[in-house]
């Protein structure tokens, strides 16, 4: 088992959908402790998900933008020590996603919120965590390909941008603490997150099409089985990375014409 006698911390755990229920779901099946986050209203939904999960995990009230909650999170964990921390928290007010005006509809506050919880909160949780946080241990984010921009995505893409970047200097200042930082870009999946998000049918229709392996908007799995394989000990030296999980959209410019179409060169 990949996590045989670890313990993993999985934030935004909410419908079955989601990628962080499959995270939770597998490191359990590979042998993790695993405890769940959730704040506010969520937390009835993120309960009910958890019942649902092999072992029912423990829920724990974090709200990323409370320093009471950070500030506390050690202390209120059912566990004393941390082998794994999974990041999948985004928001970005309706102002920041999808406007005719794109990047110019949004005012400061908006976009604030959304760099505080998309971005910020990343290194928050790791500073939060890292009392506890085991030597060897490892922090994996959820990250959307924010090397080129997408229809709609406007400042959750500025946010994505910084989430990389973020993840970047973790790496560099957790490492000497021999702490890996990295993170997972999955392709579009059809979870709770991504329906909110005006235009995302665009997003998902040309996917499959461009990805080389294609792709299933409503499989997470192999996005989470890659950031339970970068939780483990199989990865000792990787850090500070993007690992893509997208059937290899990323690398291509410009979906392929199909073979055959159009008229014969020959004739």
């Amino acid at each position: 088992m990949l996590l045989r006698d670890r313990t993993v911390l999985v934030t935004g755990v909410l419908t079955p959908s989601s990628i962080a229920f499959t995270v939770a779901k597998l490191a359990q099946e590979q042998g993790a402790t695993v405890v769940l986050t959730s704040f506010d209203r969520a937390l009835a939904v993120t309960r009910r998900s958890a019942r649902r999960l092999p072992v029912e995990p423990e829920v724990v009230e974090l709200d990323v933008t409370d320093p009471g909650h950070l500030g506390t999170l050690t202390q209120r964990l059912p566990v004393d020590r941390l082998d794994g921390v999974v990041h999948s928290i985004g928001f970005a007010p309706a102002a920041c996603l999808g406007q005719d005006e794109g990047l110019f509809a949004a005012e400061w506050e908006d976009v604030a919120t959304a760099l505080q919880v998309s971005a910020w909160s990343f290194s928050a949780l790791a500073r939060a965590v890292k009392p506890v946080l085991a030597p060897g241990g490892s922090i994996v984010g959820l990250d959307f390909d924010a090397s080129r921009t997408w229809p709609a995505y406007d400042w959750m893409g500025v946010a994505k941008a910084a989430l990389e970047s973020t993840s970047r200097y973790l790496a560099r200042d957790l490492g000497p603490d021999s702490v890996r930082v990295n993170l997972v870009a999955a392709g579009p999946l059809r979870t709770v997150a991504a329906r909110s998000i005006p235009g995302f049918a665009h997003i998902e229709e040309s996917w499959g099409n461009t990805a080389p392996l294609g792709w299933d908007v409503d499989d997470p799995e192999p996005a989470a089985r890659a950031v339970v394989a970068l939780l483990s000990d199989w990865f000792p030296a990787t850090t500070g990375e993007i690992v893509h999980v997208d059937g290899g959209a990323h690398a291509i410019g410009a979906a392929a014409p199909i073979v055959g179409a159009g008229p014969d060169p020959s004739g």
